[in-house]
């Protein structure tokens, strides 16, 4: 039987101070991925240290390449090189972590070995079939539960073929599976999407020495290449904090009255920012300061201070650059004047529960006007503190609990979460932090 960890989110003094959020989750899992597939040491600083992340670790792991945990918090990577990696001797256990799993089958979709896959039971009802079957197409072979779920075996082919493939739908973790399955395909494998989703595969697997060319076309679908079988060469990586993590303190400083908080070294990719276009179009003060480069990606600090928000429209296009964050910007809406439409939203059925359903519930509990559709939430904002007294379900999702942990900083009564334990995957001692911040959560 599953051990529950709760807490309990109440209302505090404002929110002040400096902070600094764990590495991005979806570049430590790439960083881990591709340092593998390079020759050589490749050191990672800011690795995110949460359960997913770990899990990808070893599963890296798994598969031949050293892994360790250096001095002063740095990852060491000493990577076997594209097509170098081994059979492991046992089912890789990803846990919770989707965007590790679905990469990694698309690593070892073109190893000729076997790997088995399994999660948690989150992980295990989620559905694989968008990535298992262009995967196919390149030679793969997926022995998967009905519903082409975990677990699963991938059984990689000896003679993997390149493919060109345009995604139905915008995805990210698609289109990296597919372009890190191409690494070890003679040729040219390329991926067209219709909308451009988060490219941080690609700037990884530039910097670590792959050709990756990327065409825009007139029809705005971008088309993305690799030419496999290079030699990637390890180096030095720098993961920047967190944008999807840095979204629940942002809005918990503008929705706290009298808070003024600044967060350091926040990735800002443009393909991630859609949450903090949204929040400025509220009347968020919320100001990029210190903007630069670091290690291929672009970073800046953010400085956040509480002030009133009003409700928007946020267009279906905008969701593929802010699909996580879609939790903690109903947490917004819901303290703002006016109603916010969010649109575009069919993607959070499928995450790590049904987030859609799940923010609705929560809001509902906490006395917040909301309407979900199959692909659209409608919040009634309370125009400042919502009720809040309500006990939220995360059924193991992360930002479920922080989302509505953010509620209760500034709700008239407290807001209840039946388990926190899952935020450990993406934010490590995130109710700490916000409590040297001000905030009372126990």
């Amino acid at each position: 039987m599953q051990t529950l960890t709760p807490a309990t989110s109440r209302r505090a003094g404002p929110l002040r101070g400096d902070a600094a959020v764990p590495g991005d989750k979806s570049i430590s899992h790439r960083a881990l991925i591709i340092a593998a597939l390079a020759v050589g040491e490749s050191a990672i600083g800011g690795l995110l240290e949460g359960d997913d992340v770990l899990r990808t670790a070893r599963a890296v792991r798994a598969l031949g390449a050293e892994v360790e945990r250096g001095d002063g918090g740095a990852w060491r990577v000493h990577g076997v090189g594209v097509g170098g990696l081994a059979e492991p001797a046992a089912t890789l256990d990803m846990g919770n972590a989707g965007t590790g799993a679905r990469l990694l089958m698309g690593v070892v979709a073109t190893h000729p070995f076997a790997t088995q896959f399994t999660g948690d039971a989150s992980l295990c009802a989620r559905p694989m079939a968008r990535v298992a079957r262009p995967l196919e197409r390149m030679g793969a072979r997926i022995v998967a539960r009905d519903g082409c779920r975990l677990p699963l075996t991938v059984i990689g082919s000896a003679t993997p073929v390149p493919i060109c493939y345009r995604t139905p739908v915008p995805s990210a973790q698609v289109k990296s599976a597919l372009l890190l399955a191409g690494l070890n395909a003679p040729g040219e494998t390329t991926v067209v999407e219709p909308e451009a989703t988060r490219d941080h595969t690609e700037r990884l697997l530039r910097l670590l020495g792959a050709e990756v060319r990327i065409e825009d076309r007139d029809d705005g679908a971008r088309a993305v290449t690799v030419v496999g079988q290079p030699e990637l060469a390890g180096r030095a990586v720098a993961v920047p904090g967190d944008a999807s993590s840095a979204a629940f303190l942002a809005v918990a400083a503008l929705v706290v009255p009298g808070s003024a908080v600044t967060l350091r070294g926040v990735g800002v990719n443009p393909l991630r920012t859609g949450l903090f276009t949204t929040l400025k179009e509220m009347g968020a003060d919320l100001e990029l300061v210190d903007e630069r480069d670091e290690g291929g990606e672009p970073v800046a600090d953010l400085v956040v201070r509480a002030g009133p928000l009003k409700g928007v429209e946020v267009p279906a296009k905008r969701a593929v650059t802010m699909i996580d964050e879609y939790p903690i910007l109903a947490v917004a809406a819901a303290c703002a004047e006016g109603e916010t439409v969010m649109r575009g939203l069919a993607e959070l059925r499928v995450k790590e529960s049904d987030r859609l359903a799940a923010i609705a519930r929560g809001l509902e509990a906490c006395g917040v006007g909301v309407a979900a559709g199959d692909d659209e939430l409608t919040v009634a904002g309370c125009a400042g503190p919502p009720p809040g007294g309500g006990r939220i379900e995360t059924r193991l999702d992360h930002r479920i609990a922080m989302a509505f942990l953010v509620l209760g900083m500034t709700a008239l009564r407290p807001v209840a979460i039946d388990d926190v334990a899952p935020i450990g995957t993406s934010f490590p001692g995130f109710a700490p932090l916000c409590n040297r911040l001000g905030a009372d959560i126990g």
